[in-house]
């Protein structure tokens, strides 16, 4: 059985998994789109500032960071069938709560609890510790398909929902959206009635870093997963600056909503293309060495938010951006499992994506109090950068502590734990 086992990793089915969790994030991850483009239409309806609108996709990434650790808890003893059907009916739920609703209250709550926590909470990083389950030759490039839902959404729904809001207004196109969500989603989650393969330790090799003693890299286990979320923080606040505002941006500069609309779809087209690159490389040279690759080209990239505001000037640090930071999201999820065994890799790949999906929507909350204070975007920008450098500082810190001759398990880290202790 083992032996059988063994063979389904990177085999044809296994590959299915990946597509199939690929599409259901593409489609899960709409509703945040949705927000992005309706941004203003949203706080001109309910007579709102932009932070409150902003706080509705904080709450669902949020959310779908908190729903991470409890669904990857579920789907590790029972599998992901359930989580993906619940997440069905949330997503649908939520959406219809806040197109109808007439308060803040309603509003944030179906955003939250229906579309964040039960929603995207049960599918996001649950879906990707699932298909690191599947693969091992080809974990990175798999892991890296299934994340790049997330900008194949992107790509995808914002010109298709600024056209329908213009049209039928941001509450018929929730709706709308909530009924697309059931339609996809329910028949594809059918695709795990089949669990990811369970095989012997030394069927399949683990790359985890932990001793015997419960420290990796020389620190205590909880104290990496720790750092790790908080390098998270750093790139996801980033992260998040370009593309929850890039549309009001645009508009603010005098260009016509669907320019900025325009710029979202072009920054996360590229963005899809780089996850696979990205996940290529990943698979050659690790996790935590992409994250700081990708890293350092977006904190680069992002700065010329700062000093470009022209229409062609926009349209190309838009494509530049998705093409360079596509490598992040993806590979913290590979990074747990290169200091990891793989019997935790569901609540610590869990843990660790909370942290990012918070941060994500910290920054975009971030970025509309920066702009309700300022009066527009520069300081956004320039403090999503600062975020980016400390996210680059911890990042640089694991790669050098694996590197360390000395033996990375249990040494390299010695000079930071005794630091911290004291």
């Amino acid at each position: 059985m083992a032996e059988r086992r063994g063979a389904e990793i990177d085999g044809a089915y296994a590959w299915w998994v990946a597509i199939a969790s690929t599409l259901i994030l593409t489609v899960s991850f709409g509703a945040t789109y949705l927000i992005s483009v309706a941004l203003k239409p949203i706080a001109l309806d309910f007579g709102w500032p932009r932070s409150i609108p902003s706080l509705g996709y904080a709450l669902i990434y949020a959310g779908t960071g908190a729903g991470g650790i409890l669904a990857g808890w579920w789907s590790d003893r029972h599998g992901m069938l359930a989580p993906a059907l619940l997440a069905t009916a949330a997503i649908a739920a939520g959406s219809l709560l806040s197109a109808t609703s007439t308060s803040m209250l309603g509003f944030l709550l179906g955003q939250g609890l229906f579309v964040g926590l039960l929603g995207s909470g049960a599918l996001f990083s649950p879906l990707m510790t699932n298909t690191t389950r599947w693969f091992f030759r080809r974990r990175g490039l798999a892991v890296a398909l299934v994340a790049s839902g997330q900008s194949l959404a992107g790509a995808i729904w914002p010109p298709l929902l600024r056209w329908t809001i213009e049209d039928y207004g941001w509450r018929q196109t929730m709706i709308g959206y909530g009924v697309v969500a059931v339609l996809v989603v329910l028949p594809l989650s059918l695709t795990f009635r089949r669990r990811a393969p369970r095989v012997e330790a030394r069927a399949v090799p683990e790359v985890g870093r932990m001793t015997a003693d419960g420290r990796v890299l020389g620190l205590p286990a909880n104290l990496v997963l720790t750092l790790l979320g908080l390098a998270f923080v750093g790139c996801c606040v980033a992260m998040a600056m370009p593309l929850v505002h890039i549309v009001a941006y645009c508009t603010d500069l005098g260009f016509q909503a669907a320019r900025g609309a325009e710029m979202l779809s072009l920054l996360l087209a590229c963005a899809f293309l780089s996850r696979l690159g990205f996940g290529w490389l990943a698979d050659r040279i690790g996790g935590l060495q992409t994250i700081l690759v990708s890293s350092s080209l977006q904190a680069i990239s992002l700065s010329l938010y700062t000093v470009v505001d022209g229409l062609g000037g926009l349209y190309v640090i838009s494509a530049l951006y998705g093409l360079v930071f596509g490598g992040i999201v993806p590979s913290y999820a590979l990074a747990v499992r290169q200091l990891f065994p793989e019997s935790q890799a569901g609540w610590r790949i869990g843990v660790v994506y909370f942290f990012g999906t918070s941060a994500m929507g910290l920054g975009g909350l971030l970025g509309g109090f920066l702009f309700d204070l300022s009066g527009g975007y520069h300081l956004a920008f320039v403090v999503g950068v600062a975020f980016n450098l400390a996210n680059l500082a911890l990042i640089g810190f694991f790669v050098w502590a694996m590197g360390r001759p000395e033996g990375p398990s249990h040494r390299a880290a010695a000079p930071l734990f005794s630091a911290l202790k004291g």
